[in-house]
């Protein structure tokens, strides 16, 4: 396939020493499992370094000049990240450790405050379980109904039965995907905020997807949590975002206790931080957000629209690539309603011996059930292959995939 005019991908990969490798000599890396983990370019290597050759320190605590430098960095990251999704405050801005800290913070404060027996809460059968097992945890303590809405055979999400719940049921709160990790469809989350918010319930976005690939907005949405991963986004692992609407964090009690959360300490009770410090306790990630703030700046200086639009090229070609091969079958809606991702499976073959077979010929991609087993058990699948693609990926690399499958395809048909 001819090179893509939305994205200067060969420029871009330039700037990720690790896509230079070999996985032996004479075959190179075809990393393929972006939706896992990113890779990270040259740019957020060097903004960490830098922080702890030159500003290690701890921050807020200090009132020495490495401090101050080591503060004004860490909070530097926190404003970029506001301009990022367009939150109206940096003080909406709370780091965690990921995505799935952030969606447990939420559980662990605004729910056990707000759900009880006569409520529910309205999840969907294509979640990581990372927004199944929180709220399970809390229904088991607070007795509150746990919805779940199916997904259809096309990977599209049933709308007629979510409509149904907010009309029946008293639903307190939808938290939700807005891009499924296995399916890769992209959820129409407009029309789910504004009829969740019409039938009274806040709404949490799963955005650990979404955000790396395509724009996000939380004001335009009118979200009132999300939640998203730095290591999904070109930064580094062991730090999460969860943005909140601040008159709801300003409510929510504290999640973790100790330093950094609290302004007054008394054997006879304790004043909280303002926001965001009430939820961040103790010694934060502070390089990893130095970091990701690093990766925010690449990824606006590429353009979020441009790489969204070259991600769904990709998936256009990757999908007609893959439907060459025979016994081969992909899940999910087409490539104009889902991410760069693709899960499939091939006849005769278990996804476990694809991927090692594909790693043999340098392409990297997952196998197994990627945190989404309901969503396996609804398609009648114990695991799939996944395939998934990032700015950095190139049609060759799509082209070195099918390659491979049909090696692996020979590998069997002996």
């Amino acid at each position: 396939m001819s090179r893509s005019t939305l994205l200067d991908v060969e420029a871009i990969r330039r700037d990720f020493p690790i896509l230079a490798q070999e996985v032996r000599p004479g075959v190179k890396l075809v990393y393929l499992d972006s939706t896992a983990t990113s890779q990270k370019p040259r740019q957020v290597i060097e903004a960490v370094d830098h922080y702890y050759r030159e500003q290690n320190a701890n921050v807020h605590r200090g009132i020495y000049q490495l401090s101050e430098a080591a503060t004004d960095a860490y909070e530097e990251a926190r404003k970029k990240i506001r301009a990022f999704i367009n939150a109206a405050s940096w003080r909406e801005i709370v780091f965690t450790r990921n995505t799935t800290e952030s969606i447990n913070l939420v559980a662990q404060t605004w729910g056990r405050v707000n759900l009880g027996p006569d409520d529910a809460v309205l999840i969907s059968e294509m979640e990581h379980h990372s927004n199944i097992v929180p709220w399970q945890l809390l229904a088991q303590e607070k007795g509150f109904d746990l919805l779940v809405v199916p997904v259809r055979d096309d990977g599209l999400l049933d709308m007629d039965t979510f409509d149904r719940f907010l009309q029946e049921h008293p639903v307190k709160l939808v938290a939700i995907t807005h891009m499924s990790n296995v399916l890769g469809t992209i959820n129409p989350i407009e029309r789910i905020i504004r009829d969740a918010h019409s039938a009274g319930a806040l709404v949490l976005v799963d955005g650990a997807q979404s955000v790396p690939h395509l724009p996000v907005d939380v004001q335009a949405l009118d979200a009132d949590f999300l939640a998203f991963s730095g290591h999904k986004m070109l930064g580094p692992t062991g730090v999460g975002v969860l943005y909140g609407r601040r008159s709801l964090l300003e409510a929510m009690p504290p999640f973790l206790g100790g330093g950094d959360m609290i302004r007054r300490v008394r054997f006879g009770g304790s004043e909280w931080n303002e926001l965001p410090y009430k939820f961040e306790a103790g010694t934060p990630g502070i390089a990893q957000a130095v970091g990701l703030g690093a990766a925010v700046d690449y990824l606006s200086a590429v353009g979020m629209d441009r790489i969204h639009a070259y991600e769904q090229e990709i998936a256009a070609y990757a999908l007609e690539r893959l439907a060459e091969v025979p016994g081969l079958t992909v899940y999910g809606p087409d490539a104009s309603r889902k991410g760069a991702v693709a899960a499939f499976t091939m006849d005769g073959m278990h996804p476990h011996d694809i991927a090692q077979l594909l790693d043999a010929e340098g392409v990297a991609v997952r196998a197994g059930h990627h945190c989404a087993m309901p969503l396996h058990e609804r398609f009648g699948l114990v695991a799939t292959t996944r395939a998934s693609f990032y700015l950095y990926n190139t049609m060759q690399e799509v082209d070195a995939l099918i390659e491979a499958l049909y090696k692996a395809k020979e590998v069997f048909s002996f």
